[in-house]
């Protein structure tokens, strides 16, 4: 089984569940400097990518199978999805 993967970018830690990831590739559309879908058709992180932080919260917002979880790094709350 692959392993989800958790990535730090600016204020938030992301990470995707693979297993939810249906490749609808939203994430992609709104952060492509972020994410990128695998040979697999799953979310994963655009090495060296970066982006704002409200396009990566709205690439999260946007998975129609809320498989990207962001947490805040400074408070350890989960930003999305709540």
């Amino acid at each position: 089984m692959d392993e989800d993967k958790e990535f730090i970018i600016g204020k938030y830690k992301i990470k995707v569940i693979r297993s939810l990831c249906i490749g609808a590739a939203t994430c992609v559309a709104i952060s492509p400097n972020v994410f990128e879908l695998d040979d697999k058709n799953i979310a994963v992180q655009k090495i060296g990518g970066v982006d704002v932080p409200e396009n990566i919260l709205m690439a999260a917002q946007g998975c129609p199978t809320k498989a990207i979880v962001i947490t805040d790094i400074e408070t350890g709350q989960q930003v999305w999805p709540q």
